[in-house]
């Protein structure tokens, strides 16, 4: 898909639009794809309004399916790909703070446009790349501004996640929230506890993902939204403000999880905590443990080199922690490592280790990662069975501690990987005890 001085170069989207306007209706691209096409953005979805009621739509065009006709959608399947119809429309009053209770097919574009959240969104363009623009939508963007449609109190009343989204398009756009919006939104900040945690979630990582994390995460910050999620988190999202620097690393990273890691970090929260909390907020299982194993890594080799003098069993703890926390766990810190700014000015735990053991992690960690033969008990070059068979002992409890030991003492260079030797080593063990 290509975007050409604001228009949108897209075959099938333009063969809808023409054939719709053959047919005597109007039709038209609206919503995000206008945005993006006048910003010269990427286009990730298109969406199409028309005056067509839904099954008229479905008689201009053989393939069709009816994914949402409570809301007047139509899907119309071309070799293109799928494009998504869907019918002007005047909404009525909202339930739940979130959707309409139902909706009215109208023919008037404006009307249509009007009822979307801000003006950036609210803007059409027929195929010829004319847009239709009555609520200035064009003007904001040019000035650089966050606006919505009409009354922000209505808009936000309507729908309360659109209060999320109003700090990820601010975010995602570089955009200054206008001041009657802004006002509204902290006035507004408690109708957030009727939203779904889910929905909070995918807003969320939305933000983390985008181009200025950190700004996303001020504005979070400012606007006490936080505090008024459905599920109360325990976390102390305060705490960013002290770390204003390292906010501004954030978006170094690449992955999303790196992201997530690196900003749960700064809140210096115990891991198991923060694994809670992703579960509060609906994210999966895997994801969880993804980001949660870097902060408990952190917190292993933390406590492995409590009271220390001497900063030389850094390369063991490194290891120890790498093999019992995962080798994917422990370049995800490192990559973390690599852009925290040392703190200035600051105290408690984190700082201090920041300040004595990130130095050098961040250095020599990867080449320490290399040195390690094996990360897991799959990659030893023996099994339960043949640890079993050597001792001439049932498996038991036994088993899993002497294979985590012979692990571990493979990865710190103390045996080799070679079958042979880590049976001698396993007879050796038994008979010690």
């Amino acid at each position: 898909m290509e975007v050409s001085s604001g228009k949108i170069n897209d075959p099938g989207a333009a063969d809808i639009l023409r054939k719709l306007s053959e047919a005597g209706y109007e039709a038209y691209l609206v919503g995000g794809c206008v945005r993006d096409a006048l910003l010269g953005k990427p286009i990730k979805d298109i969406d199409i309004a028309t005056s067509a009621l839904p099954e008229q739509v479905m008689r201009c065009f053989p393939r069709t399916v009816p994914t949402g006709l409570q809301h007047g959608t139509v899907t119309v399947v071309l070799k293109e790909g799928t494009y998504e119809v869907t019918t002007f429309r005047k909404e009525a009053a909202y339930e739940g703070f979130r959707r309409p209770t139902s909706v009215a097919y109208i023919s008037d574009l404006t009307e249509d446009l009007k009822r979307r959240d801000f003006t950036m969104n609210a803007m059409a363009m027929d195929v010829d790349g004319t847009v239709m623009d009555p609520f200035a939508g064009q003007a904001d963007l040019a000035a650089g501004v966050l606006r919505c449609v009409g009354a922000a109190e209505e808009r936000f009343s309507e729908d309360a996640l659109r209060m999320l989204r109003c700090v990820r398009f601010a975010s995602t756009y570089g955009l200054d929230v206008e001041a009657a919006t802004w006002q509204a939104l902290l006035a507004n900040a408690p109708l957030l506890r009727h939203i779904a945690m889910e929905r909070v979630r995918s807003e969320l990582q939305r933000m983390v993902d985008g181009p200025a994390p950190e700004r996303a995460v001020r504005l979070l910050l400012a606007s006490g939204l936080t505090a008024h999620f459905k599920r109360q988190l325990p976390l102390p999202f305060e705490r960013w403000l002290a770390w204003d620097s390292a906010l501004d690393a954030v978006s170094a990273l690449d992955a999303q999880h790196d992201r997530w890691a690196m900003l749960l970090l700064l809140l210096e929260t115990p891991a198991d905590t923060v694994r809670k909390a992703l579960q509060e907020l609906t994210f999966s299982r895997a994801d969880g443990l993804a980001v949660a194993g870097v902060l408990a890594l952190r917190e292993a080799l933390a406590a492995a080199q409590a009271g220390l003098a001497d900063p030389a069993p850094l390369e063991r703890v490194w290891k120890l922690g790498a093999v019992r926390h995962g080798e994917a766990t422990a370049r995800a810190l490192l990559r973390l490592l690599r852009v925290l700014p040392q703190p200035v000015d600051q105290r408690g735990e984190l700082a201090r280790w920041l300040v004595s053991a990130a130095p050098e992690l961040a250095r020599h960690g990867e080449d320490w990662l290399k040195q390690i033969p094996c990360f897991s008990l799959k990659q030893l070059a023996i099994t339960g069975q043949d640890v079993a068979e050597a001792l001439s002992k049932q498996p038991g409890p036994w088993m899993g501690q002497l294979l985590q030991d012979l692990l571990e003492r493979t990865a710190l260079g103390e045996l080799t990987n070679v079958r042979e030797a880590l049976i001698e080593a396993a007879k050796a063990a038994a008979a010690a005890k």
